[in-house]
Formats: C-alpha cells, structure tokens, sequence
C-alpha cells in the first residue's frame, strides 16, 4: 500500500493512566510503536502523526486526541487492540487546517 492510499483518522482515548506522568506516556508511545511494527511486519502500514493530551477539568480522566494514518477503520482498531490502548470515539478526517493557511 502507498502512503497515498492512507487515509486519516482521528482517535479519541480516555486514558485510566495519568499521561501527564512521563513514564505513562512513554508505556503508551511504546506500546503504539510495537503495534504499528507488528503491523508493518504483515505488511500493513499504519503512520502514527501526533497526539494531544488533554486534561480533565475536573480530574477524573485523561484523555488523548491521537492522529494517525491507515487504510481502514478496522487497522486502526487492531493496532489499539495490540498496543492496549482504548478507543472510545474514532473518526475518519475530513480535512485539515492550520496557521499556514492563513492569508
């Protein structure tokens, strides 16, 4: 499959981990990073772009907006199954925007 035939999803987690806390987020990043060569190693490519933590006002749960790049809904679901991280909302990305779009 050719990085043109990705497609962009967004993947909202709440976390029962404390992201915030360094060694959390590495366990997650790593865990992402085995999935995705796991993954590659069955010849299904799956680009992790980036992730927002975002803290609960009221403390209770974290939670983690993560982009990622993959050919389908279900690969984005097998890696988080892999990985063991949850998915609580995933949505397919319409388009993006940034300051660069700025005129």
């Amino acid at each position: 499959m050719s990085n043109q035939d990705l497609i962009d999803f967004g993947i909202w987690r709440e976390m029962d981990e404390d992201l915030t806390v360094e060694e959390a987020k590495q366990e997650a990043l790593e865990a992402s990073q085995r999935a995705i060569a796991e993954l590659s190693e069955e010849g299904i490519e799956v680009e992790w772009v980036r992730t927002d933590v975002l803290e609960d006002p009221d403390g209770d749960t974290d939670c983690a907006y993560c982009h990622y790049r993959a050919p389908s809904e279900e690969v984005i679901e097998d890696h988080s199954e892999r990985a063991g991280l949850p998915v609580t909302e995933l949505t397919r990305l319409d388009d993006q925007f940034d300051q660069h779009d700025l005129q």
